[in-house]
């Protein structure tokens, strides 16, 4: 797919992440619509980039949010692009993990994005070339102790990339799957940053997402896992997932000790 020109809706658009997607995509010549939850971030950002682009204050979490971008996006004559980037992540065993967090947690990562998804496929189908991109997580193919609900939600988004990418298999609407590995942002409490430095975790830069992002629906290729040696634990935990878990439950007394930590200091 060709970005220049295209219109492109950016969810999480100011997030760590979503900064350097929007810088990625304006760069390659993308018209955007940025939205977030901070029109001052927002509008911020938008003039910061090359190019013209439009800030919008949502919140995908809910229907008046929901419905606000839609009618935006029909307002300026259809998108060619959705980008499903907001996320939300806690570092918690599961059961001291509040309820309200794990809601939250299903709700941004997973259910939001879907119904967001779901109301922009008819303008999505109306361009000659079109794209859907789910940004997941490596996450989203291993299940990692103290990132359950977080995990849940990983999974659901890739099983909803798969299905829909099926579904859709007919029409002009392509559907993408990115699956970052850790990467440097505000959304990593400190004491994620400190179980990633103690198991030797490798982080990535947002810049490197969002190139990754750019390289993969310019591309053939309708999924990506960043990362080695995280890409072949995604393979090896597909296919021989006990070797995977007893590797992960040897670590478990290192994972309890951050998450612990993170405990006592709330």
């Amino acid at each position: 797919m060709n970005l220049k020109n295209t219109t492109t809706l950016l969810t999480g658009a100011t997030g760590g992440i979503g900064r350097a997607v929007a810088q990625a995509l304006a760069d390659q010549g993308a018209r955007l619509l940025l939205v977030g939850r901070n029109i001052d971030s927002l509008q911020a950002l938008s003039e910061q980039l090359p190019g013209a682009h439009e800030a919008l204050t949502a919140d995908i979490a809910c229907d008046s949010g929901r419905d606000a971008i839609e009618q935006r996006c029909a307002a300026r004559g259809g998108i060619d692009l959705l980008i499903n980037l907001a996320g939300t992540l806690d570092f918690h065993f599961f059961e001291t993990q509040p309820e309200s967090v794990i809601q939250g947690m299903l709700t941004t990562n997973l259910v939001s994005p879907m119904l967001l998804t779901r109301r922009l496929i008819p303008q999505l189908k109306r361009r000659p070339e079109a794209a859907i991109v789910n940004v997941g997580s490596t996450f989203g193919s291993i299940g990692h102790p103290g990132f359950t609900a977080y995990c849940a939600s990983k999974f659901g988004l890739r099983g909803f990339s798969e299905a829909l990418r099926r579904e859709l298999s007919d029409t002009n609407v392509k559907v993408f799957y990115l699956a970052p590995r850790a990467t440097a942002t505000s959304l990593n409490s400190d004491a994620v940053n400190a179980l990633n430095d103690a198991l030797g975790n490798k982080t990535d830069t947002p810049r490197q997402v969002a190139e990754a992002l750019v390289k993969l629906v310019t591309s053939e290729r309708h999924q990506h896992y960043m990362g080695w040696p995280e890409k072949l634990f995604v393979r090896i935990n597909a296919l021989f997932p006990g070797i995977v878990h007893s590797a992960l439950a040897k670590k478990i007394p290192v994972i309890k000790k951050y998450a612990e930590q993170r405990l006592d200091a709330k």
